[in-house]
């Protein structure tokens, strides 16, 4: 069984201590290799010393998070993200997207930042990590208006609806997959069953977003069993038929360049 997490922050602070040990006990879950997001363009060195002590198990993926810009620094954090895009090698450009969570502050600037990112991502030919808050209608129009044959990514932490689900499988992006789905009163966990496997990628989003019953504290890669068991019984497949499904739909998006 092979398993990724498409989507843990575990160069932050909450793992200064022992995010060895946090590899570690995912390993021995055979969880066995870990996408890391940036928000920030402070991360990014962070992210490539965690691949340059865990080659081929973690991977850098290069963004700029829509909380993370304002008006005076937007274009000095592009440019930074840039550099960095053309200099290494990440796996995927995010985590990006819209978030209209608070007050709908800096849309356009949103929009600019998101748009810039995409076609970067296109012009590498990576696919791209989406963070969506609030913002659902925006980041689809854009979406909509940007695709061609070389745009795909994942919908990280898809909590929308089953209409929504559809419209972005349509677009050919595919809907990360965590630690919500085991909450009691989710909704997506409701209608997931309607939607194909191929359209699925496992992510924990740590240190966020922990499964029942660790709700409220850290969560660690380890913790996608957990995600990966609910999935069996949402499905009605054994947790290996499930890997092995969604194994190959992280190969085909993150590790089959064109």
């Amino acid at each position: 069984m092979k398993i990724t997490d498409t989507h843990a922050h575990l160069y932050m602070k909450e793992f200064n201590k022992d995010v060895d040990i946090v590899i570690e006990n995912a390993l021995n879950q055979k969880v066995n290799r870990f996408l890391l997001p940036s928000t920030d363009t402070s991360d990014i060195p962070n992210i490539l010393k965690l691949e340059k002590k865990y080659p081929n198990i973690c991977y850098p993926m290069i963004g700029l998070h829509p909380n993370k810009i304002s008006i005076n620094n937007l274009e000095k954090k592009l440019n930074i993200i840039k550099k960095y895009l053309w200099k290494y090698s990440p796996i995927s450009v995010g985590e990006i997207g819209m978030d209209l969570y608070l007050k709908n502050e800096l849309i356009s600037e949103q929009e600019y930042v998101f748009k810039t990112q995409i076609k970067w991502a296109k012009k590498k030919r990576l696919p791209i990590v989406i963070h969506c808050r609030n913002a659902f209608n925006y980041i689809f129009k854009i979406l909509s208006n940007e695709k061609d044959s070389s745009l795909n990514g994942v919908f990280h932490c898809f909590s929308g609806t089953l209409e929504q689900a559809k419209k972005i499988i349509d677009l050919e992006i595919k809907l990360g997959i965590g630690g919500m789905i085991t909450f009691k009163k989710n909704h997506v966990s409701q209608f997931l069953h309607k939607i194909c496997l191929k359209h699925l990628v496992l992510e924990t989003d740590s240190p966020y977003l922990s499964p029942h019953p660790f709700r409220g504290k850290r969560n660690e890669p380890k913790n996608l069993r957990i995600i990966l068991k609910k999935l069996s019984q949402i499905y009605s497949f054994s947790e290996e038929k499930i890997a092995d499904i969604i194994h190959m739909n992280v190969e085909n998006l993150f590790f089959r360049r064109n």
